[in-house]
């Protein structure tokens, strides 16, 4: 007859790599169609914490936390491997699955100041297949969203055609006006 122990002992490294698995899964599927990979240093968070920190993500972020190895076998050979240096310590992984890149990072600034973690901070990022340091967030941060680049690129669009307009526009009262003044000197001269 066995004992319990050895029971267990026997199921749980089998129990252990299907997690293992599972994970590896859940971050290469997050991999697929993500603009921003980041990694947050989260040494000393509580699960509340980082529920917290979930609940205020926008829909198309997601938070991970997973072992630096198991990402870094996710990320081998894809085009988020230069984050291999930044998977050291504890962290807990952002992926972003749009173009708006400061929406999902700014509920990550708002919950450092609420809870005043100044030491939880970015590990790096891979955006467009630049590794960005925890010293070139502030380029990521203030990047303009989609919505504002194209609101910039109508307005450069939109200026030269109503430059063009008000030329016209002044050609065309300038016409009404030697026509006014021509026939005005006709009418004059009968």
């Amino acid at each position: 007859m066995t004992s319990v122990r050895s029971a267990l002992s026997t199921t749980l490294p089998p129990i252990r790599a299907a997690v293992s698995r599972m994970k590896k899964e859940t971050v290469r599927r997050e991999l697929e169609n993500c603009q921003l990979l980041a990694g947050i240093w989260c040494h000393g968070l509580t699960v509340r914490q980082l529920q917290a920190l979930r609940g205020s993500l926008p829909s198309t972020s997601k938070l991970i936390v997973a072992k630096n190895t198991l990402v870094e076998k996710a990320i081998a050979g894809t085009r988020w491997e230069p984050l291999q240096p930044c998977a050291k310590g504890m962290n807990a992984w952002l992926f972003v699955h749009s173009d708006e890149i400061p929406p999902a990072i700014k509920p990550c600034r708002d919950f450092q100041r609420e809870f005043k973690l100044a030491l939880n901070d970015f590990t790096g990022a891979v955006f467009e297949g630049r590794l960005y340091g925890p010293d070139d967030f502030q380029a990521l941060e203030t990047m303009p969203t989609r919505m504002e680049s194209y609101a910039y690129l109508l307005g450069c669009l939109q200026t030269p055609a109503v430059s063009l307009l008000s030329v016209f526009q002044s050609l065309e009262k300038d016409a009404n006006q030697a026509a006014e003044g021509t026939t005005a000197a006709a009418a004059s001269e009968k």
